[in-house]
């Protein structure tokens, strides 16, 4: 277990909020009941750059949990956002899983309302576009390896930035080298506005104009490969103290 350290804000450092994925447990799991998950990197990534992670679960209100949040950070995970929300029947090797998605959505749009951080990651970005009147790719060819065969812990490919976005003030860089871990991706940003491209063309971070703070990027920032990674999860922190 990695050890995060102090705090810079001290006993006021904002309270960030990540959503959790959902297995049904069984032999041989972690729990034979129900359980929820979240890889440890994603607190780590956050209590490093100052910010007090909790993690969320499914049943309470949405808009009370949102209420107690600096800022709200949702998660990727091995499942899809149900094309539904877009209009679209499922493709064969989609694979929703509504309860998630249900109460994502219900704590975007609150966090929304309460004009707080957001920061979304993998699927997280993909139900951002969502929301926002975008659709999604439901599978991108095998071979333009965005599932990358080696691993995640490790630069899958480069993302060019795009000049004149929040994304581009915060690293500070006009490409970063990220990893890449998804086989749907954003097709139509809707009302969001593209951040980050990856060489291929596919859309690889968005952001919404209006909020203070509502950026999305298909990357896992929480394992820091680039320094942008550490000031995208610093810029989401210095935006919760405010």
């Amino acid at each position: 277990m990695t050890l995060s350290r102090p705090s810079r804000f001290q006993n006021s450092a904002p309270l960030i909020g990540l959503t959790l994925d959902h297995e049904p447990g069984g032999g041989g799991k972690f729990s034979r009941y129900p359980f929820h998950a979240l890889r440890e990197n994603y607190l780590t990534a956050l209590s490093e750059a100052g910010g007090l992670p909790v993690c969320l679960g499914y049943t309470a209100d949405a808009e009370a949990m949102v209420a107690r949040l600096d800022a709200l950070v949702i998660t990727g995970g091995a499942f899809d956002v149900d094309p539904a929300l877009y209009d679209e029947d499922p493709h064969p090797l989609t694979s929703p899983r509504p309860a998630r998605t249900s109460a994502e959505l219900a704590l975007l749009r609150a966090a929304l309302k309460r004009d707080i951080p957001i920061l979304g990651i993998c699927g997280g970005m993909q139900l951002i576009a969502v929301n926002a009147g975008g659709t999604l790719i439901q599978h991108l060819p095998p071979e333009l390896e965005h599932e990358q065969p080696n691993p995640r812990h490790e630069p899958g490919h480069a993302v060019s930035i795009v000049p004149d976005t929040r994304l581009a003030e915060i690293v500070g860089m006009p490409t970063m080298m990220v990893n890449s871990s998804h086989h749907q991706a954003v097709r139509s940003s809707g009302e969001a506005r593209i951040s980050a491209l990856a060489p291929d063309g596919v859309i690889e971070a968005i952001e919404l104009d209006g909020p203070k703070f509502a950026i999305g990027v298909q990357w896992h920032p929480e394992f820091t490969l680039d320094p942008g990674d550490r000031r995208l999860y610093a810029a989401l922190v210095e935006a919760a103290a405010r």
